[in-house]
């Protein structure tokens, strides 16, 4: 009786360490494909070298799943609740070489329907699903840019319809129609060819990045320039008033986990030290340096018009690359900036360049395209390698743009790597968009990527209230161009910019070299005191291509890569833009 007793208490204990092991693994078992994917990439790297990660094929990639993880992915990439049964529709690319398998294992059927915009045609699969959540499926282990979208109907015609509870947050539940835009980092990208019976149906939204969560085929990638445990990486920004303060940035390996800089007067032995902060940075497909740390030391209380010199708690010397100057009280300075400049080689030789021909620059700016992909920590590992003489001991003051806001997914990447003032839009990202002042100039550095009418409101403020001599604005789209002009910048921004007229505005994005003519309400005016000069550059090497007629433009060149200088003294700018053979190819001068 006893043993019996025995038997069957040990067959309980056994079953229920069994039921509880079960329910652990549940409850560790992540809920979205999101997080399945990260999970999945952190157990690839403790088995796999970076070759066998690059060499995974679709098959070798899905194959690596359970039963159990294949339901995540086919239901926990895309989830909403609805009110009432409907009929939910997936547009999806017909272009898509693989198509996403739950589709048809989770009882979508495939439509005759279609639609399409200037990229790409969609079919459209249908499925109907009962009131509560409904779950939808990863866009593929490839990623593949134009992700699929969705559109949802009540099954019962006289029902009324609420989505509610979706996962990712959508910015926009739109209507499906003719002219509608899919993706919210392109909404010029509108659909055609809507079939009657979908329009007017409630459309979910999504950006063409989202595609990169769930990749794992050509997924990895390596940085030519690792961290260490020593300081590299060293840059300066300004994020508050040039005469007394300076930020200083750089990176270490992730063991490094707290770092402090010291600073004096050059020439002086008074040291003094500042704590920095740090923050811990990730780049989960980046296979030889996923985590770095990235440290941030603000300085006060400088004396204006100094020199000073620096160094990081992990080196020994004081580096003669390592110097800064505050801003000194006199109105005379110098500038320069580029225009896009994609992580390249190239530009950092050109950078390198500028900075000895002109060691009077007070700062370097980009406008815009600073690398290829933001979200690839990578590229801006090589973007700073190629410039590290130069923003070491040059602020770096820089805007977003399309390619640094990559696809959709944001910046965050920009934003945890440059520290900038944070006196932008209070709707937007903090850092995105924002101004300083240098000597008599009023320095308006705009996120173009971002929603134009947000930020027309605070252009304005920064405008009207500005006493300074010359205002200058920064941003990536160009709003006047041969390829594809920005009405929309044009209809928000230029009326401010006339009004309380600024300068000069700087872009990129075209690939090309354009000064115009001075230009007031998008004509051409006499005089340059009546006016606005729109310039475009490119800082990298730039094919050769036909250009349509831009009667507005006073000069323009086709192949880059080129530098710009302003000189300002009081009342007087010299603008010179050079090639790089130190060709001057444009230059002019303005008097206040």
């Amino acid at each position: 009786m006893k043993i019996n007793l025995y038997k069957n208490t040990v067959s309980i204990f056994a079953l229920l360490l069994i039921v509880f092991a079960c329910s652990e693994s549940k409850k560790q078992q992540p809920s979205t494909s999101k997080a399945l994917i990260s999970k999945k990439i952190s157990e690839l790297y403790q088995t796999k070298t970076v070759a066998e990660l690059n060499a995974l094929t679709y098959e070798d990639a899905f194959a690596m799943f359970t039963a159990e993880e294949i339901e995540i992915l086919a239901s926990g990439h895309w989830t909403f609740n609805v009110n009432v049964p409907v009929v939910v529709s997936v547009m999806r690319s017909k272009k898509q070489i693989n198509i996403p398998f739950w589709l048809k294992d989770r009882g979508f059927e495939k439509t005759g329907m279609h639609m399409q915009n200037e990229m790409t045609t969609y079919e459209v699969w249908q499925k109907e699903f009962d009131k509560g959540e409904v779950g939808l499926g990863i866009n593929g282990l490839v990623n593949y840019s134009y992700h699929y979208f969705v559109s949802v109907a009540p099954k019962n015609p006289g029902d009324a319809l609420t989505i509610s509870n979706i996962y990712p947050e959508t910015n926009f539940i739109g209507t499906l129609d003719n002219g509608a835009f899919v993706y919210h980092d392109w909404d010029e990208l509108v659909l055609s060819e809507v079939p009657e019976a979908l329009k007017g149906q409630q459309m979910l939204t999504t950006v063409r990045g989202r595609g990169t969560e769930s990749q794992l085929v050509k997924a990895f990638r390596t940085t030519k320039f690792p961290a260490t445990e020593k300081a590299d990486q060293i840059m300066l920004t300004w994020s508050a008033d040039p005469s007394s303060t300076m930020d200083i940035q750089w990176r270490t390996a992730s063991s490094i986990d707290s770092s402090k800089v010291s600073y004096r007067i050059k020439g002086t032995d008074v040291v003094h030290t500042q704590k920095a902060e740090k923050y811990e940075m990730e780049d989960l497909r980046l296979a030889n340096d996923r985590y770095v740390n990235r440290f941030t030391a603000q300085l006060e209380n400088l004396e204006a018009g100094t020199t000073y010199e620096y160094k990081i708690s992990t080196q020994n010397s004081w580096p003669a690359t390592q110097t800064f100057t505050t801003q000194s009280k006199d109105d005379s300075f110098s500038f320069i900036w580029y225009g896009d400049t994609h992580f390249s080689p190239v530009w950092g030789k050109l950078a390198n360049q500028a900075f000895q021909k002109h060691p009077e620059a007070a700062f370097h700016a980009i406008a815009g395209d600073l690398v290829s992909d933001g979200l690839h920590r990578d590229q801006w590992d090589e973007l700073f390698e190629y410039s590290k003489d130069v923003i070491s001991q040059r602020p770096f003051m820089n805007v977003i743009g399309n390619h640094d806001n990559r696809m959709g997914l944001g910046a965050e990447m920009y934003r945890q790597l440059f520290s900038y003032p944070t006196n932008g839009p209070k709707d937007l990202p903090t850092e995105h968009t924002y101004a300083f002042t240098y000597k008599n100039a009023l320095y308006l550095m705009i996120d173009a990527t971002s929603k134009d009418e947000l930020q027309t409101q605070w252009i304005e403020q920064q405008l009207s209230a500005s006493k300074a001599t010359w205002k200058f604005a920064m941003f990536h789209f160009p709003p006047y161009n041969w390829e594809e002009p920005y009405p929309n910048i044009q209809k928000e921004w230029i009326p401010l910019f006339d009004k309380y007229h600024v300068d000069m505005v700087f872009s990129g994005h075209i690939h090309y070299y354009m000064r115009s003519k001075p230009m007031k309400d998008g004509q051409v005016v006499p005089k340059s005191q009546d006016g606005i000069i729109y310039l475009i550059s490119i800082g990298i090497p730039s094919p050769h291509r036909g250009m349509d007629e831009e009667p507005y433009a006073e000069i323009r060149y086709e192949q880059g890569p080129f530098y710009q200088v302003l000189d300002i003294d009081g009342n007087s700018l010299t603008y010179t833009a050079k090639d790089s053979s130190e060709n001057v190819i444009d230059a002019f001068s303005l008097v206040k």
